[in-house]
């Protein structure tokens, strides 16, 4: 038994591997150096600091005095969803090993992943105080998407959005448009983005439904465009604007001769983080919607 749940145990480095190549927001993962664990399990405490400005320098007085505080602010996970799955039993622990290996990896690339992405993309084009167009459009050429970064890099500017780090996820059939428009214009936008990152129209919505897996008509769980939900053309994230924490969990491993259902392992799959927007920092995120 011991050998059997060590051989489960190795497959969860792969777990990370398949995220890491397929998610198209895990650019956005925070520093997890910078977070501690809540009072609660479901909670992180997040360091904040602020500070006075400048003052009057007096040369009999000196310097102004200023006050720096240094505050912790606890946030609640808030996306927290899983499934069971049952493999049959295997003759050994390396076959057995090798099914888990591929359950897990398609779950994860063509179920877990694009779920997260499409959470986190509604999650932040539904924070209130963001920057976006003002009505929603369908934009059908390169000069048009063009036209539209420039007026969203103008409202990060004038915002003093740090340009640095500033990233860009677009739809491919917009980001092929705006390349195919062969100008110094169209290069030099683009070249501003600190990376430039492209995301199927499936996970890009400003609103999502996620099926519950258990009532008689969401059996089959997942998520779908909400009925509010519009399509997103694209998002500019300033990275540090996110609060962006996965954990990626795979509960327990159940053996055949545990199971006392069936000769089958059973595997539990969990996807457990946080997606939110900082308050103080809704300016980083500029959202262009379709109508």
């Amino acid at each position: 038994m011991p050998n059997q749940i060590a051989k489960f145990k190795k497959y969860v480095a792969l777990l990370d591997e398949v995220y890491k190549n397929a998610s198209t927001s895990q650019i956005l993962d925070g520093d997890t150096t910078l977070v501690q664990a809540g009072t609660n399990a479901n909670e992180i405490v997040i360091p904040k600091i602020s500070m006075d400005g400048l003052g009057d320098y007096s040369r009999n007085g000196g310097y102004a005095s200023g006050n720096v505080t240094m505050t912790n602010e606890t946030v609640a996970f808030n996306y927290d969803r899983g499934r069971k799955f049952s493999v049959d039993a295997m003759d050994n622990e390396e076959t057995a090993g090798l099914a888990f290996g591929k359950l897990s990896s398609e779950f994860l690339r063509t179920k877990a992943v694009p779920e997260v992405d499409a959470f986190r993309y509604a999650t932040y084009a539904g924070t209130t105080g963001i920057s976006k167009v003002s009505a929603g459009a369908t934009l059908s050429t390169g000069e048009a998407v063009i036209d539209a970064l420039i007026v969203a890099q103008n409202q990060m500017d004038e915002d003093e959005v740090p340009a640095e780090s500033r990233v860009l996820f677009i739809t491919p059939t917009l980001l092929r448009l705006a390349q195919n428009v062969d100008t110094t214009k169209s290069r030099d936008v683009l070249a501003e983005f600190s990376a430039i990152v492209k995301v199927p129209q499936t996970r890009f919505y400003t609103a999502i439904d996620l099926a519950d897996g258990k009532t008689d008509d969401e059996l089959a769980g997942g998520y779908a465009k909400a009925t509010a939900g519009k399509d997103i053309n694209f998002m500019i994230i300033e990275k540090s604007a996110v609060l962006q924490y996965p954990k990626h969990k795979v509960n327990k491993a159940i053996s055949p001769e545990d199971n006392q259902n069936d000769d089958s392992w059973l595997f539990f799959f969990r996807e457990y983080g946080l997606a939110d927007v900082e308050e103080n920092k809704v300016s980083g995120i500029y959202l262009h919607h379709k109508a």
